[in-house]
């Protein structure tokens, strides 16, 4: 490579235009870089989403009174039949118009044609009757919708005795109990209806009987009509169906078709009823989930309870670091409308708002739930069902008696993922940009000078010799101790030389008698250049290191005098009374301007925390402690500061992120001469007189100081007792 730059036809300023060029692979390794970052945010995301699973699956387990009302032991369930209801978000007005039902009713009704037809005086044909069907609850009612399809709707007459002789439907249903029974409700006119119980009973004078435990209403529809029904929950058991009766003439008034769940003569031909379980929502809830999207499904898919929003589960934890902060500044008008709008079009893909709603909100499938429900965990990625995100879901069993009763599917976009990745990109590239520019330019203004240096050289020494080889004028000496400076004075040197030979040559034949008489002193003369000669680069390399030796040295003697200047201070320092809230606020305004790449928490009470001692010594306590904090931890991070009072004593804690204790050192800390930094922070001498000192002054104010890890495991916590003044109340 540097034989090929070598013999390229170029100037030194090309060449090293062309080496600098490498630094534009800085890019695509960093861009390299953030891509892996990525796959291990996505895993570590997949792996804490099963976990998520796992534990609300855990606290499920073996809990047989959850699954016992949710029909959740059948071992198959036929849908349409059984029958699953709703969470609504809100009640019901029992009008007939269907207005206050979710959005996406359409979508939730059942549709129940020919496979459901119970009966039929003539042959039945498609589409001639027919209906939709959505039972729901709220609170502690119980709802359905309902759209008819009805080419003639016949109701019942005034005062008429017969309520079965007109269009109508019969709820059949099992209670809370067990007891099996059957409600009709006929259409009459204005939109109005009666609700009767069908009673069995031999010794029963009438077969209907008016109850007020049910209330419907029906609007008529271009093909039908619609009907809403409402009912106290408790009415409701394990079983229900619900059949249409159609009468389409109004003469004789006979029933021609029934189209219905199910078999609404029996309680054991009943279809089941799902209810979502109250108990699980609010056990799913309890957890604290809301940053997923949670389905807690029975062994048949069917949901039990749901919680959170993946509109807002985007797999990233809360952070103090915003990205979105304004700028008006200079730089954020070039990323805002040059840099950001440059990597969007070739480099990054910005998350888009998206819509992910199952098919069927009742039934949450997928090849996760499949594997959960033969009871083994799985996780894995989907596109959301416009396309527009990627949705990690994540299913765990849940296990009654060795068997698998149902599953907790959890689920998270990425959309959050993104966007960190974006922004890492942006700034990484954004820094990258400027460095190779500012490089590019320093080396470009390098090159220059010394190019031009070399150039006057050239030209120097082209003029010190005429073309008969004379020296004309001699090379001066450049002072600069680069190698250009020694090629200087090198050429310097060697025209001075061939001078000097010259004029020798040219004196030869006057002095060649002086010459041979005296041999002696052309020796000495000899003699006395070689004296005069200068230091050479070894030389002065070892002078260098002893400057540097010293000058360690002489930070290591500071060091090692603060600490006896701080004691024979502390014996005479007067005490008194203060305010230590003042004092804490105080020198945490001057920290956050000195640290300004450090997110500073302080809290202090609004309550006066009052102290004997020495104001000075206290504030330089907070110097050491903050300094040690801001040193073991990285730019950007949470330092907390907390001043609190416990009975008769202050507490202050200084609490960083950071690199841990190491085991049995946290007592050795607050010794002379003990340090735990690494080599990455020996840029200068540390002896760990810091917390040394720190503990002369806690000492001297009678406290205590402590140094342990967090709980938390991301850094450390240094707390510092003082006992309060006398006059302070507890």
């Amino acid at each position: 490579m540097g034989r090929l730059i070598a013999r390229l036809n170029a100037g030194l300023r090309v060449k090293i235009v062309i080496i600098a060029s490498l630094l534009l692979t800085l890019p695509w390794f960093g861009y390299r870089f953030v891509l892996e970052i990525e796959k291990l945010l996505r895993q570590g995301q997949e792996q804490t989403l099963i976990g998520t699973a796992r534990a609300i699956a855990t606290a499920l387990n073996e809990r047989p009174a959850l699954f016992s009302q949710q029909a959740s032991f059948l071992p198959s369930v036929q849908h349409g039949r059984d029958l699953y209801v709703y969470d609504l978000p809100g009640s019901i007005t029992i009008d007939g118009h269907l207005t206050d039902w979710p959005e996406d009713l359409d979508a939730k009704m059942h549709y129940y044609g020919r496979q459901y037809v119970r009966f039929s005086q003539r042959p039945y044909q498609q589409g001639q009757t027919d209906f939709y069907l959505i039972t729901g609850r709220h609170q502690q009612q119980f709802y359905a919708a309902m759209k008819v399809k009805d080419q003639h709707t016949v109701l019942r007459r005034s005062n008429s005795h017969q309520v079965d002789r007109n269009d109508h439907l019969i709820l059949a249903l099992t209670t809370p109990q067990g007891e099996f029974q059957r409600y009709l409700i006929a259409l009459e006119e204005g939109g109005q209806t009666s609700a009767w119980i069908i009673t069995d009973e031999l010794d029963e004078p009438n077969l209907f009987s008016p109850t007020n435990l049910m209330t419907a209403q029906w609007q008529p529809r271009q093909d039908g009509y619609s009907l809403e029904i409402s009912m106290p929950l408790s009415l409701l058991g394990q079983r229900l169906s619900v059949s249409v009766y159609d009468v389409n003439h109004d003469t004789h008034r006979d029933v021609e078709t029934i189209i219905g769940t199910a078999n609404a003569n029996t309680a054991s031909d009943l279809g089941t009823v799902l209810l979502p379980s109250p108990e699980i929502e609010r056990i799913v809830k309890g957890m604290g989930h809301s940053s997923s999207r949670i389905w807690v499904l029975d062994r048949h898919q069917r949901v039990l309870a749901q919680s959170g929003d993946i509109q807002h589960s985007d797999g990233v934890w809360a952070t103090s670091v915003r990205y979105d902060e304004e700028d008006h500044g200079l730089g954020s008008w070039l990323d805002q409308h040059l840099l950001r709008p440059l990597y969007s079009t070739f480099l990054l893909s910005e998350p888009v708002p998206f819509q992910d709603k199952p098919a069927n909100p009742a039934l949450i499938t997928g090849v996760n739930v499949d594997q959960a429900l033969q009871g083994r965990g799985y996780a894995h990625w989907r596109a959301s069902t416009d396309g527009k995100a990627m949705i990690l879901s994540a299913a765990y069993p849940i296990w009654l008696n060795d068997k698998v009763m149902g599953a907790v599917v959890a689920e998270e976009s990425t959309q959050g993922v993104q966007t960190l990745k974006n922004r890492a990109l942006e700034q990484l590239f954004n820094v990258l940009l400027a460095i190779i520019i500012i490089a590019a330019v320093i080396l470009f203004l390098f090159a220059s000078s010394l190019s031009g240096r070399i150039r006057r050289l050239r030209d120097q020494a082209e003029q010190s010799i005429d073309a008969q080889g004379r020296i004309r004028e001699a090379i001066i000496a450049s002072s600069s101790k680069d190698e250009v400076g020694d090629l200087s004075r090198s050429l310097a040197g060697m025209v001075n030389r061939l001078g000097q030979y010259n004029h020798y040559l040219e004196n030869l034949s006057s002095r060649l008698s002086h010459e041979l008489r005296t041999p002696v002193a052309v020796v000495r003369s000899s003699l006395d250049n070689l004296s005069m000669s200068g230091l050479n680069h070894d030389e002065q390399r070892y002078i260098e290191r002893a400057q540097e030796g010293i000058r360690r040295l002489g930070t290591i003697l500071s060091s090692m005098t603060e600490a006896t200047r701080i004691e024979q201070s502390l014996q005479g320092a007067d005490m008194e009374e203060f305010t230590f809230n003042e004092l804490i606020s105080g020198c945490m305004q001057g920290y956050q301007f000195a640290f300004t790449e450090r997110d500073f928490q302080v809290q202090v009470p609004e309550r006066p925390v009052n102290i004997t001692g020495a104001p000075d010594f206290l504030a330089q306590l907070l110097d050491k402690l903050v300094a040690n904090a801001v040193e073991f931890s990285q730019p950007g991070s949470q330092i907390d500061v907390t001043l609190s009072q416990i009975g008769k004593f202050a507490t202050v804690t200084v609490s960083n992120q950071g690199p841990l204790l190491p085991d049995d050192m946290a007592d050795q800390l607050l010794h002379s001469m003990v340090s735990v930094r690494s080599q990455a922070h020996q840029d200068k001498p540390h002896l760990g007189l810091g917390l040394y000192i720190a503990r002369l002054i806690v000492d001297y104010h009678a406290g205590e100081i402590t140094i342990r890890n967090r709980h938390d495991c991301l850094g450390v916590t240094v707390t510092v007792t003082l006992p309060l003044s006398r006059t302070a109340s507890p």
